[in-house]
């Protein structure tokens, strides 16, 4: 907490999306809707693929983990993002900031994860279907799952430590709207080189195996897919994959686009766009996603909807 001309930053100051105050309303009613609708998505899958029997797989149950990773960090930013539209000056304590840096790395870090751990899920459906409840046995999907979760925690307190035991130099002003490890960065005063090494290094690293996985999971998949002699078979094992490779698809593309773009053409305003949309937008893409585009998904919320008519009638 303590700066290096030894005075003492006890909180720290969001800037928010924007400064204009006509866009405040507007936006404040835009996002709430968006976060309503994520909140109720995710929650709705997740309560969705734990009591339907039906819906009892390894797919399922990945499904279920990436609803929560994307209820937990939405959640993270999303109830402070929206008092910054209501308030002069939105404002976050020392610690709360702290806190919020580290779920927020917990949670991204393992959907990372859990995306390319349901790539693998789809390859072995597809590429090893006599083996797929052998392979994909109950033990491994939660082994697929812990390690992102316990992982992503390491991850998070080394870098969430790393930073917050670094000097700050009394200017408080975070230009985000929630707190990121690259705009609290700028405001250190001690050497920034090692830390940003380390975030170098593991977002990285996070990105590019996971990525790999990815990759190497559907060129397989493609290959298996592209021997098949029907063309409706082949169609209907491609289908399996549309919701996870749609999903896929626009987070990988948002985390690319923020992390190598040119120095030059780098701000923060461009990190605080592809930031709205894979905090807010994504999470509320995912469940509507894999709700329209799956049959068993849609077959399951219409089982659950006439089983709570018929409990109030």
């Amino acid at each position: 907490m303590e700066t290096h001309n030894g005075t003492v930053v006890s909180e720290f100051i969001l800037t928010g999306i924007t400064d204009l105050p006509e866009l405040q309303a507007p936006l404040f009613g835009l996002f709430l809707v968006i976060y309503v609708i994520s909140v109720v998505g995710n929650l709705g899958m997740v309560i969705l693929t734990k009591v339907d029997s039906r819906l009892q797989t390894p797919m399922y149950f990945f499904l279920r983990h990436l609803a929560l990773t994307d209820l937990g960090y939405s959640t993270t930013v999303g109830p402070k993002m929206l008092v910054n539209f209501v308030v002069d000056q939105n404002t976050i304590s020392y610690y709360s900031c702290a806190v919020q840096l580290a779920f927020f790395l917990v949670f991204i870090v393992t959907e990372i994860f859990i995306l390319s751990a349901m790539s693998y899920d789809r390859y072995v459906a597809i590429c090893n279907p006599l083996l797929y409840t052998v392979i994909m046995s109950q033990r491994v999907c939660w082994v697929l799952v812990a390690v992102p979760y316990l992982y992503s925690t390491f991850v998070s307190l080394l870098v969430t430590v790393k930073l917050f035991n670094s000097s700050f130099c009394g200017y408080n002003v975070i230009s985000h709207f929630y707190c990121d490890s690259l705009p609290l960065i700028s405001l250190l005063c001690s050497n920034t080189h090692e830390t940003e090494i380390i975030i170098l290094i593991l977002a990285g690293f996070d990105l590019i195996s996971s990525l790999l996985i990815v990759l190497m999971s559907y060129l397989l998949i493609l290959e298996s897919i592209l021997r098949m002699n029907s063309a409706e078979v082949r169609w209907k094992a491609f289908s399996t994959c549309g919701s996870h490779l749609t999903v896929v698809t626009v987070f990988y593309g948002t985390l690319i686009f923020m992390y190598v773009q040119p120095e030059s053409s780098h701000s923060f305003d461009t990190d605080k766009v592809a930031s709205i949309f894979y905090t807010l937008v994504i999470p509320m893409l995912n469940p509507l996603i894999y709700s329209l585009r799956n049959k068993d998904v849609k077959c399951a919320l219409q089982r659950m909807w006439k089983k709570l008519c018929n409990n109030f009638s």
